[in-house]
């Protein structure tokens, strides 16, 4: 039987609101929320006869009664090896193939269903995100979906391809200029407008809870086990979080006897968690200058829930990693030959790993298909 979800609580003031209502921040710190909810345990063995997306593991999600009208068939993609060596071997999950061609989609399909249960009860007029390109098609794929007014905000410069898609779905684009930062910032403002929900994938909780089935899939894939070593590119750390949401249920309802580490990438140019992880920090330093990456989609200067980041990477025993930019290219090339055309930024945790593979099974994620911004310069 689920749990019902009861409220958004701030993690660092434990100030509590109703997940019915608009307010995307903590009042008070202005941080982002969590979710008071408590998962149930999944039964490994039922699955063989459920549906064939990532609401199969549906005791472990927020109650989503909208979720059929929302859903595009999210999930279950594919797990495949990459390197084979006595001392360890390396997968990759192809998250790049999804509906809108990125990983994004676990998470936008928790916000658009949500929004679209909060607009049919009411006061909800438009749904407003913001984003380097991928979370912002995902919640314009999602937002049209659902039947919802969606404005998305992109830094200028994103990918055209990329609002070519935004522009597709039917969400009206805003190109701010200036960096990612001065984009996050515009679409609070707009955020505080009456009738606005904030489809945040940093600030809203349903997001983490959506990209937690990464881990779910890998744990359903491994026949009840879990990789040694889990990495994740991270920016504003969505999929990192979510993973480290889906390690403690995991491991609370025992339904596994391991505990991967969480091995966290950031493009050296734009690399603010990593410095503060290896300085011993739990909080981000004074901001640094920021550089042009070609990983564009984890270059964020500021991550709102880097305190959270921080401590899961910790906790797990993982560490952070930085590559290059020639590294970037060459990762990109390299997954290519292999038959995997991805996207810049997606290629990232392949760059850290090939090299130097860590013990047992790594599994790294495609987040992003090539086909949205090509091959690196």
């Amino acid at each position: 039987m689920l749990t019902v979800m009861t409220s958004y609580v701030c993690p660092r003031c434990r100030i509590h609101s109703p997940a019915d209502a608009l307010t995307w921040c903590c009042p008070k710190c202005r941080g982002p929320w969590d979710l008071e909810f408590a998962s149930a345990p999944v039964s490994l063995p039922s699955l063989a006869s459920r549906r064939n997306s990532l609401w199969r593991y549906e005791e472990a999600l927020p109650p989503m009664p909208y979720a059929p009208e929302v859903t595009l068939g999210e999930g279950r993609t594919p797990l495949v090896p990459l390197l084979e060596e006595e001392t360890g071997s390396v997968s990759a999950k192809l998250d790049f193939l999804m509906p809108t061609l990125s990983f994004k989609d676990r998470g936008a399909v928790m916000l658009a269903a949500h929004a679209l249960r909060l607009a049919r009860n009411g006061g909800l007029d438009r749904v407003v995100a913001d984003s380097s390109g991928n979370a912002g098609t995902a919640v314009a794929a999602y937002g049209a979906r659902a039947g919802l007014d969606c404005l998305v905000y992109v830094p200028e410069g994103t990918s055209p391809k990329k609002l070519e898609q935004i522009r597709a779905h039917g969400a009206r684009v805003v190109e701010v200029p200036g960096d990612r930062e001065a984009t996050a910032r515009a679409a609070r403002a707009a955020a505080d407008e009456p009738g606005t929900f904030y489809a945040s994938h940093v600030h809203n909780p349903y997001f983490l809870h959506g990209t937690k089935t990464y881990v779910y899939e890998l744990w359903e894939e491994l026949g009840g086990r879990l990789p040694d070593t889990i990495v994740v590119p991270v920016g504003n750390g969505t999929l990192l979080l979510g993973a480290a949401l889906a390690l403690d249920e995991l491991h609370r309802h025992g339904l596994t006897d391991n505990r991967p580490a969480l091995v966290a990438v950031q493009a050296e140019a734009v690399s603010p968690l990593a410095a503060a992880f290896h300085a011993g920090a739990d909080e981000l330093g004074a901001p640094a200058a920021v550089r042009p990456t070609l990983a564009e989609g984890i270059a964020i200067p500021a991550p709102p829930r880097a305190h959270q980041i921080l401590r899961a990477v910790r906790a797990t025993g993982g560490t952070f990693l930085t590559v290059t930019e020639d590294q970037i290219r060459t990762a990109q090339r390299d997954l290519a030959r292999r038959g995997l055309f991805v996207e810049s930024t997606g290629v990232a945790c392949w760059a850290a790993v090939r090299a130097a593979p860590r013990p047992g099974l790594t599994v790294v994620p495609l987040c992003g298909a090539g086909a949205k911004t090509g091959l690196a310069p």
